[in-house]
C-alpha cells in the first residue's frame, strides 16, 4: 500500500476537539497520519498495537483522512517512480498581498500549512518520542496564535535534546514561519539562545 494519507479538516477537528469520539486506537493512528509517509510505513509502526489495513480503510470512509495525489517522474532508462506526493493549495490573501511570503514558505503551502510541517517534522527528527505531549499540541492547535503560543515550550524541548546550537538554527526558521515580516518576540527566558 503506497498511498500517502494526510488528515481532512474532519480529521484535524477530531484531533483538536475530540467531537466525533473516535475510538482510542483509531485516534492514535489517526494523530500519525501526516501526509508524508506511506500507508505501508504507518502500518509497520502500528502493526504492534494490533491496528491493520482494515482501521486505515475505516478512517479514510469515515472522512477523516484522504489520499494526496502523487506525481509520477520517470528516470533516465524510462522507468516510472512516485515522486513526493503533491497537493495543490491556493496561495492565502496574505501570500498573494506580500511576495516577500514566497521566499519563506514552500511552494503550495499556506503559513498554517507550513509551520504545521516544521513542527511536526522537527519534533519527531530532533526531540523523538519525548515530543510526544508536544506533537499532540500542535495537532490540537487551530491557529497561527496557537502555534505561536508552543514555540517557547518547543524551543525548551530542542534545546534539552539537542543543545544550544540546534535550538538556534530551528528557532530562526521557526520564527521566519510564524512570524513571516514581523519581529519575533525576544528568546530571554531560554538560557544559551540570545542571539
Amino acid at each position: 500500500m503506497s498511498t500517502v494519507f494526510d488528515k481532512t479538516d474532519k480529521g484535524r477537528e477530531e484531533i483538536a476537539t475530540r467531537k466525533h469520539h473516535l475510538a482510542p486506537r483509531l485516534r492514535s493512528l489517526l494523530v500519525m497520519i501526516d501526509g508524508k509517509h506511506t500507508a505501508e510505513d504507518l502500518l509497520q509502526k502500528v502493526s504492534g498495537i494490533g491496528l491493520t489495513e482494515q482501521n486505515l480503510n475505516d478512517l479514510h470512509e469515515q472522512g477523516f483522512i484522504h489520499a494526496k495525489a502523487e506525481t509520477i517522474v520517470t528516470t533516465a532508462s524510462g522507468m516510472p517512480v512516485a515522486a513526493e506526493p503533491v497537493t495543490q493549495v491556493a496561495p492565502t490573501a496574505s501570500a498573494a498581498a506580500n511576495p516577500d511570503v514566497h521566499a519563506v514558505l514552500p511552494e503550495g503551502q499556506s503559513q498554517f500549512e507550513a509551520i504545521y510541517r516544521f513542527y511536526t517534522e522537527t519534533i519527531k527528527s530532533t526531540i523523538g518520542l519525548r515530543g510526544y505531549g508536544l506533537q499532540l499540541k500542535v495537532e490540537k492547535s487551530s491557529s497561527i496564535d496557537e502555534f505561536r503560543q508552543l514555540r517557547q515550550p518547543y524551543l525548551e524541548a530542542v534545546l534539552k535534546a539537542q543543545g544550544p546550537e540546534m535550538a538556534r538554527s530551528l528557532r530562526d526558521r521557526l520564527d521566519q514561519l510564524l512570524y513571516l515580516n514581523e519581529i519575533p518576540p525576544p528568546m530571554t527566558t531560554i538560557m544559551g539562545l540570545a542571539g
